[in-house]
């Protein structure tokens, strides 16, 4: 996928297969993989598979709620200021301006679906930051794209 921006319009109609993804779209992005299952301007959905020991730093979506919905695995959230932990058949609901983070802080993979409702840039965000290793570089496009990441030290646990 080139870093062409990505022009979201109306939620089409049909199935994306378990095996695949919405027009191909399949990032490593902070070493997780996301597998885009759905872009539109009203929602982006992806399937993320987190290795063990991974995780996304404290930030914020200021236009955009964001959820999780546990398939395997637990992950170790910063939610609402504090701590807490989601598994299997968990729904996690972070609201817009609300600072989250997650983490896989297991010895196995964790694999969730992820969508945020509007879709906003997302899905550009993710092909820019595909494969992007340097930590200032994902801040800085982050920031251009509709999300903020808080500064390091600002989330206690972090």
């Amino acid at each position: 996928m080139s870093s062409e921006e990505i022009i979201l319009g109306d939620l089409p109609a049909g199935i994306v297969r378990a095996s695949e993804a919405y027009n191909g779209r399949v990032w490593n992005v902070l070493g997780h993989t996301y597998t885009t299952k759905i872009e539109s301007a009203s929602t982006y959905a992806w399937l993320s598979l987190d290795p063990a020991g991974t995780g996304v730093p404290p930030h914020v979506h200021p236009t955009q709620d964001e959820f999780i919905y546990v398939f395997e695995g637990e992950y170790t959230l910063y939610l609402d200021g504090k701590w807490t932990t989601a598994g299997p058949g968990d729904l996690v609901q972070m609201p817009r301006n609300l600072p989250h983070a997650y983490y896989n802080k297991r010895d196995s993979e964790a694999k969730s679906l992820f969508w945020v409702s509007p879709g906003g840039k997302l899905a550009n965000l993710f092909s820019l930051l595909h494969n992007v290793t340097d930590p200032e570089e994902v801040g800085r496009l982050s920031a251009a794209n509709g999300v903020d990441f808080l500064a390091p030290g600002t989330v206690e646990g972090a």
